[in-house]
């Protein structure tokens, strides 16, 4: 069973990929584990080469694992196509469409291998291209692309629903409007997978999330989880007359780093409360005025860098493996040959 009280729609343990001739040279997925309940939104986070593509493609049957399990809707979605692909809709980065068809018939042509799907109206209607209808594809823009990719995966009324970065080209309204019904379709009991690197779109969206560095779980939790593992930050300017070591002694506070610039002061502290609450007792019994303050907890965004910026160091203070720079390394074709899964299509 899930945290959040559901049955696991999603599970994924010790899952493994690895590219490369024959016995494999480069493990891009390195042992996730990770589970989604039923109505979960659930974002895999990462930096370029992270893994969230190779754990995705994974999850939704496109290759085999060289480890571990996968399981959708109890099923194993590469042996079991046929019992996972109709009740999952898929939008990918980039969907590949026939240029000289209109919107409509697009659609049209899909909804032809989809069994149950909804109208073509209805599609057009959720994603804001009712209008766009009659448009041929070549003319649309790279957002409006964009809402067509949404609406394939949407065609089939899917149970599951995987999202690669579903906003990407969209201006703020679509990004907005795009978020709305996404939360609209996880309320309705849709369990969503979304890969993002729009750090606002996860902390909005997402009920969990996993950031993922070198093919391993880095952190794993609700936002609030994952951000409260950093330090808050608390920044004022020091009064008039008055200098760093007037204050209070820092770790009394609860401050565990601190950095001046000019007259400013930027404190990071795990005890915000502590460390606001002693700062302003001091202010009043000094009379003083702490200009400029601003108090705030850590931001999904700051816990993402901390963890890039740490694996960084460590990367540099790795010992480099005897031969390197003499390879060129796996070689990937992205995306070249994936085929668009939705509720319906024939396996």
């Amino acid at each position: 069973m899930n945290t959040n009280g559901h049955d696991d729609v999603i599970e994924v343990t010790d899952l493994r990929r690895v590219y490369g001739g024959e016995g494999g040279d480069f493990e891009a997925v390195r042992g996730v584990t990770f589970s989604v309940g039923r109505g979960e939104l659930f974002a895999l986070l990462g930096t370029n080469g992270a893994g969230k593509t190779s754990t995705v493609e994974l999850i939704e049957g496109l290759a085999p694992p060289a480890g571990g399990h996968v399981r959708v809707l109890g099923h194993d979605p590469y042996t079991e196509r046929r019992a996972v692909r109709p009740r999952i809709g898929v939008m990918l980065q980039e969907g590949g469409f026939p240029s000289e068809l209109t919107v409509a018939e697009t659609l049209r042509m899909w909804a032809g291998c989809t069994s149950g799907a909804r109208p073509v109206g209805e599609a057009l209607e959720l994603v804001g291209l009712a209008r766009r209808s009659a448009v041929r594809v070549k003319q649309l823009s790279g957002g409006e692309k964009r809402r067509l990719d949404l609406a394939l995966a949407l065609l089939g009324r899917p149970d599951v629903l995987f999202l690669d970065e579903p906003t990407t080209g969209l201006d703020v309204e679509g990004r907005q409007s795009t978020w709305e019904l996404v939360r609209e379709l996880r309320d309705g009991g849709t369990t969503v997978l979304l890969t993002t690197h729009y750090l606002e779109e996860a902390e909005g969206l997402a009920d969990r999330l996993a950031i993922l560095h070198e093919g391993r779980i880095a952190a794993l939790g609700t936002p609030a989880e994952v951000t409260a593992a950093q330090p808050s930050r608390v920044s004022f300017e020091l009064p008039e007359g008055y200098f760093p070591g007037d204050l209070p002694p820092l770790a009394e506070l609860g401050v565990s780093s601190h950095e001046t610039a000019g007259r400013v002061i930027r404190l990071r502290t795990n005890e915000l409360q502590r460390t606001a609450t002693a700062l302003l007792v001091w202010a009043e019994r000094a009379r003083v005025e702490l200009r400029g303050l601003d108090v705030r907890s850590a931001s999904l965004e700051e816990a993402f860098l901390r963890i890039a910026r740490d694996a960084a160091v460590h990367d540099r203070q790795r010992p480099e493996p005897a031969g390197a720079g003499m390879s060129a390394g796996p070689r990937r074709t992205g995306r070249t040959g994936r085929t668009r899964q939705t509720k319906g299509t024939a396996a």
